[in-house]
This record gives structure tokens, C-alpha cells and sequence, in this order.
């Protein structure tokens, strides 16, 4: 197969976006090429993977539509990319060609009733604030409130406001607008179960150019920051806090040691385990006499717009990316899931050396991060295998290949990109992972 030409396809992108919507330098091509992979020492043994030859800027849906169709007729592979907040290698170039980053593609173009769209590169926050001056809010939205509603969608999972919601997007988003190889440069409208196929594969069926998702009316939140002596004390009420109604938007703990890695507050009084609200203002006096009567005590209450943002960023991994951050290159983390994480507590948070949690009140049972130092890939799917025998549901975090709707994807990918030029090495139907026959 001939290579494609990068200098032909690079006058082709600057005609049709303008000199500054495409680039060959080697700082921008490097910039765009990485995400937060190194989050996962297994991933991170195993980098680079790969260095774009070229990045494209379009500045709406239409364009990066054309954009792909361009990159189709030269032949080169194509990554897309939002802000590069994802942690596992899921937007890095792995064999080079044309990373489309969407993040200039930031309208947004209608807030309805009960949905807002918006075009791929537009942050989580800026769909937030749009839908709070029209009295709504969203449905859920990640931990990095800055990263963009395509890259959430394609890559993503939950987010804050999954214990009301749970974390199937497919009740967050309503429509979408995509682009493929076999699309000839025209955006395809999608909706429901049509438009799951394009979400969680991290772009390998379809790029996201446009979304229309799900908000609600704005509730008055809380910031409710509390402490408790004991990582378990705050277990004890992990759960009740997460079934007040109206249902919180986050309930987040972490145990003394991870909490004094966070951001310096007043709120995380030293070595205490602390736990953190996105609370109904209806529910600060009720969640008070919980913690209180559990031996906690409330640490603040805070109030104003930017009360879900602040807290969401302590959540989900960020504990733990701290934690990482403060003692490089020590810990690794998986996700897990289960009344187990209360429950059985001591044995989780043993099946690792220096094994701590992060956690959070789900849907319908408690999620959370394990982190634990970091030895080998064979002790982590060894404790994987650990885990799962105490009950925990677990997700390794530490591979790059799409694992949602896996053989219902690459189906999908057949009719929609016939010659595998989307996020190649991402879609492996037979990957075992980097341990081999460890499949997660």
C-alpha cells in the first residue's frame, strides 16, 4: 500500500481550513499525540505509541466533516481528539497520520426544553453554564468538567449526576451528529439506540461532530464538605447519603492519606478521612444529622454556580491522580464497583500493598478507584482476579482497546470504515491485553 502523501493532504487542509487550521510542527504534531496515559504505569511502559504527521483545527461540525473526507481520498489514518483529558491511550496516534482536534468546534447551537446541542469541541463546563442561564442543568457530566462533550461521548463513561441517572449515556444522549469514512464528507444523523453505536468506541466507528443531550431543571446545590476520624466512618454513611431525595448530584470519600493529597482546603482538616457533597439545598440539614450522628462532622457549606464544578474535579479518578502526582511513578489504580467497597472494606483495600480507595455512592451500588503501589502487570490482574472473588465488579483501566459493545462496534465499523483508517489499534476484536490472556 502506497503511504499517503502529508505535504499533498496538508495544502489540501490548508485551502480548505486556512493556513492556521493545520500543522506539520513537530511541537504541535507531539502536543496532540498524548493524553493522560501515563496515569497507568502498564500503559506507560509501553509509550510512545505513535506521533501524528499532521493536526487539523476545523471550527465546526461541516468542517471536520470535510476534514475527514480528505483524509479518506489521501489514504491516512485518522485520531480524533478533544482536549486530551482521557487517561488510557485512547486518543494517541498509533501509527501516525492526521489527528483532528475538535476543540475549536465549540458552538453551541440549541438549548430546548429538556436537551442542549452542541458541536463536538465544546467544553462540559460552557454546556453547563449555557444550560444554567436558561434554568436548566445537565444530566451528568465527567470529572474533568473541561474536556469536550465529543471526547466525554466517545471516550467517557459516568460522570457527576450518575446516582440519580446511572451512567448508560444512551439516557444522557438524545441525537448525534456523525462522520465516517463511508459518509463521503456528510455529517449522518443518528439517534437512540442508532446513536450508541458511536459512543464509548473512542471515534473507531464514527466521529462525533455534533450532540444533542439530555439537561433537567437547575436545582439549588451544595457543596457539603465534611470529616471523619476513620476512613470507615465515612463508608458508614456513604450509602444513606446517596439515597436523600432530592438525590445528590456526587457523594466522594477518601480515606486520610489520599485527602491530604488533595488540593490544600480548610475543609480536609489533617488526618482526617474526608467526605464531599453535591448536595440538594432541601437535604444539607438532613445529610448534617447523618454525618454528625455517625461521629463526622460537617468541615463547610458552600453555595453558588461554581459549587458542582469544584467538587466534581475531586472525583472519579482525580483522587488518585493527586495521589499519583505526589509520589510519581509509586501507584496504580483500577476501577471497581460494589457493596463489597463498604461492606468487605478491609479485604479490598488488602489485596494491594498500600492499597487505598476512593469512593463514590452509585446508581445502585457504590464505584470507586483502588489504588495500590505498583509492582508488576501480573500483580495487577492477579489482584484483578482477587477482587472479583470478594465480589467487587472490576474495570482495568490499563489497555486502550474499545471494550463497550466490543462485537457490536466492529460490525459497525465494517460498513462505516471499510479500510480501517479510524483510531487504528483501538478496535481489536482479539486483544487480551497486555498481559496475554488477561482479558478485561
Amino acid at each position: 500500500m502506497t503511504p499517503p502523501d502529508y505535504s499533498a493532504l496538508e495544502s489540501d487542509l490548508a485551502r480548505l481550513l486556512g493556513p492556521r487550521g493545520v500543522s506539520s510542527d513537530l511541537r504541535q504534531r507531539e502536543k496532540a499525540s498524548v493524553d493522560g496515559a501515563r496515569m497507568s504505569p502498564i500503559i506507560a511502559e509501553l509509550l510512545p505509541l505513535g506521533v501524528a504527521d499532521l493536526v487539523a483545527f476545523p471550527t465546526s461540525a461541516q468542517e471536520l466533516a470535510a476534514v475527514v473526507k480528505l483524509a479518506v481520498d489521501h489514504g491516512a489514518p485518522i485520531t480524533p481528539r478533544g482536549k486530551g483529558t482521557g487517561n488510557y491511550g485512547q486518543g494517541i496516534p498509533m501509527p501516525g497520520g492526521l489527528v483532528i482536534d475538535t476543540s475549536r468546534a465549540r458552538a453551541i447551537v440549541e438549548i430546548g426544553d429538556d436537551t442542549i446541542t452542541a458541536e463536538a469541541g465544546a467544553t462540559m463546563s460552557a454546556l453547563e453554564q449555557a444550560a444554567r442561564a436558561a434554568g436548566s442543568q445537565l444530566w451528568m457530566y465527567p470529572s474533568t468538567v473541561h474536556s469536550t462533550i465529543g471526547g466525554f461521548l466517545a471516550g467517557g463513561s459516568g460522570g457527576t449526576g450518575t446516582i440519580a441517572h446511572g451512567s448508560n449515556h444512551m439516557g444522557f444522549v438524545v441525537a448525534l451528529d456523525v462522520v465516517t469514512p463511508a459518509s463521503g464528507g456528510r455529517l449522518i444523523h443518528v439517534e437512540g439506540d442508532e446513536a450508541l453505536g458511536y459512543v464509548h468506541n473512542y471515534g473507531t466507528a464514527g466521529i462525533i461532530a455534533r450532540a444533542t443531550v439530555r439537561i433537567e431543571p437547575l436545582q439549588d446545590w451544595r457543596g457539603l464538605y465534611a470529616s471523619f476520624e476513620t476512613f470507615a466512618g465515612a463508608l458508614s454513611v456513604l450509602r444513606a447519603l446517596g439515597r436523600l431525595r432530592p438525590t445528590p448530584r456526587l457523594v466522594s470519600a477518601d480515606p486520610p492519606h489520599i485527602t491530604a493529597q488533595l488540593p490544600p482546603d480548610p475543609a480536609f482538616p489533617e488526618g482526617r478521612a474526608s467526605l464531599r457533597m453535591i448536595a440538594d439545598a432541601e437535604t444539607v440539614a438532613e445529610a448534617t444529622a447523618v454525618i454528625e450522628g455517625a461521629g463526622g462532622r460537617v468541615e463547610d457549606v458552600r453555595e453558588g454556580p461554581g459549587v458542582s464544578a469544584a467538587l466534581s474535579v475531586l472525583s472519579y479518578n482525580h483522587p488518585i491522580e493527586w495521589l499519583q502526582k505526589s509520589e510519581p511513578g509509586v501507584y496504580f489504580h483500577v476501577e471497581v464497583s460494589g457493596d463489597a467497597l463498604v461492606e468487605r472494606i478491609d479485604e479490598v483495600q488488602a489485596v494491594y500493598p498500600g492499597g487505598m480507595l476512593h469512593i463514590e455512592a452509585g446508581h445502585t451500588a457504590p464505584i470507586g478507584m483502588l489504588a495500590g503501589i505498583y509492582e508488576s502487570p501480573e500483580a495487577v490482574y492477579a489482584g484483578i482476579d482477587r477482587l472479583t472473588s470478594l465480589g467487587v465488579g472490576v474495570h482495568s483501566p490499563h489497555q486502550w482497546n474499545v471494550d463497550f459493545r466490543l462485537a457490536e462496534t466492529v460490525a459497525l465499523a465494517a460498513r462505516t470504515d471499510p479500510a480501517h483508517l479510524l483510531n487504528p489499534g483501538k478496535l481489536n476484536p482479539d486483544y487480551r491485553g497486555p498481559v496475554k490472556g488477561a482479558i478485561r
